[in-house]
C-alpha cells in the first residue's frame, strides 16, 4: 500500500481541488490519501463524492499551534468535524485569518510592494486564506522567484518585515480538544528549521507525554540525518513515525506520494481514531 498522509487542496492553501486531488492520487498510485486542510474540513464533501475505486479517503486537517512563541502545526486524523469544543476552536483560528493576511498586505505595501488585497483573494479564491496566498502574490510580482523563497525574514517568515501573528492554539490543549472529538494527533514536519525556528525535542517529550500519537518523520524538510534522529525519537517516546508528502499542487514542488507512511503505522492510526472511519472509493477498502 502506498499512503499519503499530508495534503492540501483549495479549501485552504493547494491549488487542487478537492476532487482533482483524490484524482490525482489515485493517478499517482496512492492507496490512501490524507485530506489536511488548514484549519478546516470544508473540503470534505467535494472530495467524498469524487473519491475513484481503489482509493481511500482519510480526513483530517493540519490545526495551528504555538508553543512558547514557536509557531507548530498538528495533524488531525479522524476526528468528529461537528464536535462543539474541537469545532470552535477550529472556527477562532478560521476567522482570525482574513485580519492576519489583510494585515500583512498592508505590511508590505508599506515596504513599496504593489500587491492588493483584491489580489490576494483571487489566488485564495476561497479557501482558506494563510501566507502562501500572500507569497503567490509576491511571485506574481516578481518579487520573489517561489513561494518558498518567500518565507524568509525579509518577507513573511515568523518574524519577518511583513508577518503578523494570528490567533494559535496551545499544542496540549489541542491534542485534549482532538482526542475528545476521537481523532489520532501528528506532529506535522516538527524539525523543519528552515521554515524558521522549531519547538526542542523535550516538547516534542512533553507532547507525546500529554498525548501526542505521532511525528511526522519523512517529510521533504527534513534532511536524510533529520529523518533518522526523528525516527530514533519515535521510537524512544513510543510515537508512530509518518511520512507524507505535504502536496500542495502546482504551489510547492512537492509531489504526491513523494514520502509515504508504513501500512502498519496506518491501521494503528485507524484502529485509535473513534470520531470518523477511513472513506472508500467504489472498489476501495478501508484498513479497519
Amino acid at each position: 500500500m502506498r499512503i499519503d498522509l499530508h495534503c492540501h487542496s483549495t479549501a485552504s492553501d493547494g491549488t487542487d481541488t478537492p476532487a482533482e486531488l483524490v484524482r490525482n492520487a489515485a493517478a499517482a498510485g496512492l492507496d490512501v490519501v490524507a485530506l489536511t486542510d488548514h484549519d478546516t474540513t470544508r473540503g470534505y464533501a467535494e472530495a467524498v463524492a469524487a473519491l475513484p475505486a481503489g482509493l481511500t479517503l482519510v480526513t483530517g486537517a493540519e490545526l495551528s499551534c504555538r508553543l512558547d512563541g514557536v509557531g507548530l502545526h498538528m495533524l488531525a486524523y479522524l476526528f468528529d468535524p461537528e464536535e462543539p469544543e474541537l469545532l470552535r476552536e477550529r472556527e477562532l483560528v478560521r476567522d482570525d485569518r482574513v485580519p492576519r493576511a489583510r494585515a500583512m498586505v498592508g505590511n508590505l505595501q508599506e515596504l513599496g510592494v504593489p500587491v492588493t488585497w483584491e489580489q490576494v483573494e483571487r489566488i485564495a479564491a476561497g479557501g482558506s486564506v494563510g501566507r502562501p496566498h500572500i507569497a503567490t502574490a509576491l511571485v506574481e510580482l516578481g518579487l520573489v522567484g517561489s513561494v518558498s523563497e518567500a518565507f524568509t525574514t525579509d518577507w513573511l517568515a515568523d518574524g519577518g518585515r511583513a508577518y503578523v501573528g494570528k490567533h494559535e492554539s496551545d499544542p496540549f490543549e489541542m491534542i485534549r480538544l482532538v482526542k475528545a472529538a476521537g481523532g489520532v494527533t501528528v506532529f506535522a514536519h516538527p524539525a523543519a528549521s528552515k521554515r524558521g525556528q522549531t519547538v526542542p525535542e523535550s516538547a516534542i517529550a512533553e507532547l507525546a507525554a500529554a498525548g501526542l500519537d505521532g511525528i511526522e518523520v519523512d517529510h521533504m524538510d527534513h534532511e536524510p540525518a533529520t529523518r533518522d534522529r526523528l525516527r530514533g525519537l519515535a521510537g524512544e517516546l513510543g510515537l508512530l513515525p509518518t511520512g507524507s508528502s505535504d502536496y500542495h499542487g502546482s504551489r510547492k514542488t512537492c509531489v504526491l506520494g513523494e514520502f509515504t507512511t508504513d501500512p502498519e503505522i496506518y491501521g494503528e492510526i485507524t484502529r485509535r481514531a473513534t470520531g470518523a472511519f477511513p472513506v472508500p472509493g467504489a472498489g476501495g477498502g478501508a484498513a479497519r
